[in-house]
């Protein structure tokens, strides 16, 4: 008994160390300062044309009143009720961007090291569960910093224009902020499990396409042949977030539980297969 209680502290430490060398070697390697590179260039284009262009749009009451007489009065309302359109626009495209994000970025969690021979290694060093959840935690850590990064440039960017929304774009920042890392989550340990079978982060990738697709199709066919299974959707990551986009501010808080207990399921099935796979 005594064992397990000084291991549980070591296990601990070991994938909290294994989450800051990933996000280390992330960011001080050359084709990780590229990426990165790459990645705040992306989004400068997005938060200076479409994002910029639209919150310029959606503050007009003439379009509000459009959207509401062609699709209906609650279509969207509360989009509108956001305090910074900027914000209500980035919320928008960064529901569908980051996840895909997140799948090409944290795609080579254990592929490159398994084609190399090199995962075996580092398994005899540190035990599987800290290899797994340390690896996890690290990407996790990677996307919670490209979220702030892209939060801190849509507050430059509402800045720009009204100095006085400091606070409300600050109080919008971390509401998302938290909403998109909660978001990501089952995108980051899906990738965790798929990147155990793969060879390299582009077959990873498309074990993943190959995955939303093909359970895609599955949940739509139960969904006709048994409309009272609609909750079945709800095991694939990002079922909830056509819904998501018609939120405001705490309320999409009510949607927190589908990404986190879909996290909690696809870590334990991770976890179980780390354990048995031969590396």
């Amino acid at each position: 008994m005594n064992t397990s209680v000084n291991q549980m502290p070591s296990a601990l430490i070991q994938t909290w160390q294994l989450g800051k060398f990933e996000l280390s070697k992330r960011f001080n390697s050359r084709s990780g300062l590229i990426a990165l590179i790459a990645f705040v260039l992306v989004w400068s284009i997005i938060l200076i044309y479409p994002i910029k262009e639209a919150s310029n749009i959606i503050m007009h009451p003439s379009f509000k009143d459009f959207i509401a007489s062609v699709f209906g009065p609650s279509t969207l309302d509360q989009l509108f009720k956001w305090q910074v359109a900027e914000f209500a626009m980035f919320w928008v495209a960064a529901l569908y961007l980051f996840p895909l994000f997140s799948i090409f970025i944290s795609a080579d969690q254990f592929s490159s090291d398994k084609h190399r021979g090199t995962l075996r290694f580092i398994s005899l060093r540190v035990s599987r569960n800290s290899l797994f959840f340390g690896r996890f935690l690290g990407q996790v850590f990677i996307q919670s910093l490209l979220v702030l990064i892209t939060i801190l440039a849509t507050i430059m960017l509402v800045m720009s224009r009204d100095t006085s929304l400091l606070l409300p774009s600050l109080s919008s920042g971390l509401v998302v902020f938290i909403q998109l890392v909660i978001i990501v989550l089952p995108y980051i340990a899906t990738m965790s499990v798929l990147s155990i079978f793969a060879n390299s982060a582009r077959q990873a990738s498309i074990y993943a396409i190959i995955l939303w697709v093909v359970v895609s199709i599955i949940i739509s066919i139960m969904n006709v042949q048994f409309p009272g299974f609609e909750m079945v959707g709800y095991l694939l990551p990002g079922s909830q977030l056509s819904n998501m986009v018609n939120t405001h501010g705490l309320t999409a808080f009510a949607y927190v539980p589908i990404p986190l207990i879909q996290t909690v399921i696809i870590l334990s099935i991770g976890r179980i297969i780390m354990q048995r796979t031969a590396l």
